[in-house]
């Protein structure tokens, strides 16, 4: 059973890094060409009201880059966890807050709103469970199967 739970924490680390890489690889290649990709996330965090939103910008695809290379590799299981939870935190009221959206909108706002909320209970149900065996943390404590992450 001890593989069994360290390959479903593989394949969720796996799974929840999918998503976050194929939304920030766009934008951090965006940001080194100056294009389209990066563009319109920049142009989403300055009509946000943020102050400096080209620094929050950085900060938000280096969280978005590094947290999922971190979920991969299984490291900084706390750290990174709470890092991303702070990212769809903001993302989520920076971008989707689905009531604010016109009819045309509602569905697919309202759509990526629980998207988001999930990401946060994977995130975690990851914070607490740790990355499991299967990963450096695991290799580097010694972990036998899925034990707590530990500060």
């Amino acid at each position: 059973m001890e593989r069994v739970n360290d390959g479903a924490l593989l394949l969720g680390r796996l799974l929840m890094a999918s998503l976050f890489l194929t939304a920030s690889v766009p934008k951090a290649i965006g940001y080194i060409n100056q294009d389209q990709a990066y563009t319109g996330f920049l142009r989403a965090v300055t009509n946000s009201g943020l102050p400096y939103p080209e620094v929050w910008a950085l900060v938000g695809i280096a969280v978005e880059v590094l947290g999922p290379i971190a979920l991969i590799l299984g490291i900084f299981p706390r750290f990174s966890a709470l890092a991303m939870i702070v990212f769809v935190v903001a993302a989520t009221a920076i971008a989707h807050l689905f009531w604010q959206y016109p009819e045309a909108q509602y569905m697919a706002q309202r759509g990526q709103f629980f998207k988001n909320i999930a990401l946060i209970g994977g995130l975690l149900f990851y914070y607490v469970s740790g990355p499991g065996a299967w990963s450096l943390a695991g290799r580097s404590v010694g972990m036998g199967a899925a034990q707590p992450a530990r500060a």
